[in-house]
């Protein structure tokens, strides 16, 4: 029988350890399924039986984005992350798992994304509409802007960019790529781009758009690749063209 070894680092917020378990090598098996072994069966490599391992995880499907974590130091999402290709990348039987560092700590791999979603309020990611009567058909969007906009509707808050940028830390205010990306959705869209401007005075606020040094480490982990770097360049062309029309007095053009 081939086994391997999850080595993962849990614990509460400052008392944080390695405990590592054994587990049988089954085919097509992947991070949650083995944490859910444990859990079924939370004996240690040692034989001591320990608390089951706290982790989140939802769909299954790389939809939800709730089983963020570093895969042998990757921010990447668990359910997607199959045991077979995990030891033929790293050429050993040894998986590491860690929660995220740039969120809360809740035990063992949760953490506490809610700043992302503190952050998507800040910038309006959302149609502001009047449902008090049928206001029929929306306006027609061109296929090439539909396609620009799926792209960026298909991020699911994982949190995988912001563990990946660097000026995502303790010492900075920075939103992260994520919320950037939801700015260039939600100016795209016809009736949610009437508020363009408040978004983009929001990101020219401390921890906006000035606060990307342009890593581009969140294209390179994004599950649903995302061009993010796209929605940073385009986010900071509003922004200044927003300071120009500031200084002038320019009246809002759509």
């Amino acid at each position: 029988m081939k086994t391997f070894v999850l080595r993962i680092y849990r614990g509460h917020p400052g008392q944080q350890y390695w405990e590592e378990f054994e587990l049988e090598l089954k085919p097509h098996a992947n991070i949650i399924s083995c944490l859910m072994e444990i859990q079924r069966n939370p004996v240690n490599r040692q034989g001591d039986v320990v608390a089951p391992i706290a982790y989140e995880s939802g769909c299954l499907e790389e939809v939800c984005g709730s089983c963020s974590m570093l895969i042998n130091g990757r921010p990447r999402q668990a359910c997607t992350a199959l045991i077979d290709k995990l030891i033929d990348e790293n050429e050993s039987t040894t998986i590491t798992l860690a929660p995220f560092t740039k969120f809360p700590l809740v035990r063992d791999l949760m953490v506490d994304r809610s700043s992302m979603f503190d952050n998507l309020k800040k910038v309006r990611a959302w149609v502001e509409a009047d449902s008090s009567h049928d206001a029929g058909f929306g306006p027609k969007i061109r296929q090439d802007k539909q396609e620009v906009m799926y792209q960026f509707a298909q991020c699911m808050t994982c949190g995988c960019c912001v563990e990946a940028c660097p000026q995502v830390n303790s010492h900075s205010s920075f939103k992260g790529p994520a919320v950037i990306g939801q700015v260039r959705l939600f100016n795209l869209h016809p009736i949610a781009g009437m508020q363009k401007a408040k978004r983009i005075e929001e990101m020219m606020q401390p921890g906006g758009i000035s606060g990307c040094g342009n890593a581009q480490n969140c294209v390179k982990v994004c599950p649903k690749n995302i061009p993010l770097t796209d929605a940073i360049a385009a986010v900071g062309r509003d922004a200044t063209l927003q300071a120009i029309k500031s200084i002038f007095s320019l009246p809002e053009q759509e």
